[in-house]
C-alpha cells in the first residue's frame, strides 16, 4: 500500500451539520502537512494499528480509509464533528472503515500510530498522551498537528511528561507537526476540580473555562427563577461542565434537570460535577447536537449561554441556531433564560425566533433576558 493525500477529495469534504459559511473550511493546512508527514508511517500500517483523535470533519480518517487503511479507531469530542465524518464517510463510501469510539482504553489499546489534531488546551492535550501513553503499542509514534498560532512550546513539554523523544517538523502554511516517540509514564484522564461559593466544579481537559466559571455564567447563575412553577421538562442547554443544571438541582429538591453539551469531554465534566454536588440522581447529562433528542413543546424551561465558537472560529450564526431549537423544545408560554454578550444584541433575534423578551439584569458587559414561547 502507498499512502498518497487527495487534494481532490479533500476538498469535497463538508462540516455539515455544523456550521457551514464560505469562511468556515472543513479542511486546514495542519490536516494536510498530518498527512504529508505520516506518508510514510501511514503505508506501512496494518489493520486496527492507526487511531485518529479530534479529526474536525473525517480529513485524517478518511484520506487513511481511501489509501487502504483498515479498522481505523477515532475520537472526536463534538459530536458535530463525528456527524460530519459519518456524513462524509457515507458519501464516498467509507462508512464500514472507522469506528467512532470515545477516548478511554478501547480507543488505543495497540495502537502503532495516532494522528492527532492538537488541542488548544494543554489539559486536553495532557488526557490524550497520558492515555496513549498508558495503552498504546510500546513503538507507538504520534503526530501531532495544529495551527502556529494555536501552538505554543508547552505542547511539546507537555508531550515529554509521557514520551521520550518529541520532533518538530518544519512549518509549512502557518503549521506544524509535533512527532512523539517512547511513550512512558501512562495516564487515565481525571476531572480537575475546583470549588467556587461551595459549589463543587468538576472538568476534563478542553471544556470551557475549565474549573473556573466564567463569567458570564456567573451573572445568569445570579438571576436563574426561585420558582419554577407548572409542568414540563428543565433544561441546561450547552450545560459545559454543569455549573447551572447542578445549581438548578440543588435549589429545586423536587424537580429533575436535564443537560446536553455537544462535547465528549464537557458531558463527562458535568456528570462529575453534579456527582461532586450530590445530585447525580437528579441531573441527567447526554450528548446532544442542540437538543435533537428532545421532543417537540416539552420544557418548561430552557437555561443557555450560548457559545459563539465554530472550533476556533468565531460565528454569528450558532446562537440562532440554538434559539431556535429551543423554541421547537419549549411548551407554549415556556421560557429560555439566556445570558449573552451585550454587544451581541441578541434581542431582535430572540424576540422573532422564541417571542416576548425582556431583560432580567444587565452588567458592564453581558445581558440576561427570558424569552416566552409564543403559542402557535
Amino acid at each position: 500500500m502507498t499512502f498518497s493525500p487527495d487534494a481532490v477529495f479533500l476538498s469535497a469534504l463538508r462540516r455539515w451539520p455544523d456550521v457551514e459559511a464560505p469562511d468556515l473550511v472543513a479542511v486546514d493546512a495542519a490536516d494536510r502537512l498530518i498527512l504529508d508527514e505520516a506518508t510514510e508511517a501511514l503505508s506501512a500500517a496494518g489493520a486496527g494499528e492507526v487511531v485518529v483523535i479530534a479529526d474536525a470533519y473525517g480529513a485524517l480518517t478518511l484520506s487513511a480509509a481511501r489509501s487502504g487503511v483498515t479498522a481505523l479507531r477515532v475520537h472526536q469530542d463534538p459530536l458535530t464533528g463525528e456527524r460530519a465524518l459519518a456524513a462524509n464517510a457515507e458519501l464516498f463510501g467509507l462508512s464500514d472503515a472507522f469506528r467512532s469510539l470515545p477516548l478511554s482504553a478501547r480507543l488505543l489499546t495497540g495502537a502503532r500510530l495516532v494522528l492527532v489534531r492538537l488541542p488548544r488546551s494543554l489539559d486536553a492535550l495532557r488526557d490524550i498522551a497520558g492515555l496513549i501513553a498508558a495503552h498504546a503499542h510500546p513503538h507507538v509514534v504520534i503526530y501531532a498537528g495544529g495551527r502556529l498560532k494555536h501552538m505554543t512550546p508547552a505542547m511539546n513539554d507537555v508531550l515529554r511528561e509521557h514520551f521520550d523523544r518529541v520532533d518538530v517538523t518544519h512549518a509549512r502554511q502557518k503549521s506544524r507537526v509535533l512527532i512523539a516517540r517512547g511513550p512512558h509514564t501512562g495516564a487515565e484522564p481525571s476531572p480537575r476540580r475546583a470549588v467556587h461559593d461551595g459549589l463543587v466544579v468538576c472538568a476534563f481537559g478542553g471544556v470551557f473555562a475549565g474549573t473556573a466559571i466564567d463569567i458570564g455564567t456567573r451573572f445568569l447563575l445570579e438571576h436563574v427563577p426561585a420558582t419554577i412553577d407548572g409542568a414540563g421538562d428543565i433544561i441546561d442547554l450547552a450545560c459545559g461542565t454543569g455549573v447551572v443544571a447542578t445549581r438548578l438541582a440543588l435549589q429545586h429538591p423536587e424537580r429533575v434537570i436535564n443537560a446536553c453539551d455537544d462535547s465528549a469531554a464537557a458531558v463527562e465534566s458535568a456528570r462529575a460535577t453534579a456527582a461532586a454536588n450530590g445530585v447525580a440522581d437528579r441531573v441527567t447529562v447526554v450528548r446532544d447536537d442542540m437538543l435533537t433528542t428532545r421532543a417537540d413543546a416539552s420544557a418548561r424551561l430552557i437555561t443557555l449561554n450560548p457559545p459563539f465558537h465554530s472550533g476556533a472560529a468565531v460565528h454569528e450564526g450558532i446562537a440562532p441556531r440554538m434559539f431556535a431549537d429551543a423554541s421547537r423544545v419549549l411548551r407554549p408560554g415556556g421560557e429560555l433564560w439566556t445570558v449573552w454578550n451585550s454587544s451581541l444584541q441578541y434581542r431582535p433575534a430572540l424576540e422573532r425566533i422564541v417571542g416576548p423578551t425582556r431583560q432580567v439584569a444587565r452588567n458592564a458587559k453581558f445581558t440576561v433576558t427570558v424569552s416566552t414561547r409564543r403559542a402557535d
